[in-house]
């Protein structure tokens, strides 16, 4: 009875550690980070940040050209959430979806200091680098 316990124990323990790397997309869905299955840019933004402007349309022709091989997502800097979320997107023309809940924590990450930033995520999971400030085309395919 104790072994058939503790195993149980186990189980549950281990699907919500599998959970946990679940992060929820705006518009329905989720992505397992832990395990991605292709290489994953995640794009922090805000309305107000010029150069985030500027390399938005970088990100998606990179999605458009080639989202075989790479997705992208997007984290709101301000935290809006909802109707404005979507609002303050379409305002900039993103056209990759977006994160509901920032996923920073589970590389051990500090908040976001400086605008532009991306976390570039393995085929694994793992963080493989953080650019900082506006990315280009040419910048954003070399990481393919």
């Amino acid at each position: 009875m104790i072994k058939k316990l503790l195993l149980t124990s186990l189980f549950l323990l281990g699907c919500a550690a599998e959970r946990s790397s679940e992060y929820a997309i705006l518009d329905g869905g989720s992505v397992d980070l832990q395990a991605p299955q292709k290489l994953v840019l995640i794009n922090y933004w805000a309305i107000w940040c010029a150069p985030c402007r500027k390399e938005i349309p970088e990100f998606n022709q990179l999605q458009a050209e080639h989202g075989d091989q790479v997705s992208i997502y997007a984290v709101n800097f301000d935290g809006s959430q909802g109707d404005l979320l979507r609002s303050e997107m379409a305002k900039l023309g993103i056209e990759f979806p977006s994160l509901v809940v920032d996923p920073r924590a589970m590389w051990g990450l500090e908040p976001v200091q400086i605008l532009p930033e991306t976390l570039v995520i393995g085929r694994d999971g793992k963080l493989l680098q953080r650019l900082i400030g506006p990315q280009t085309l040419e910048t954003l395919e070399s990481l393919l």
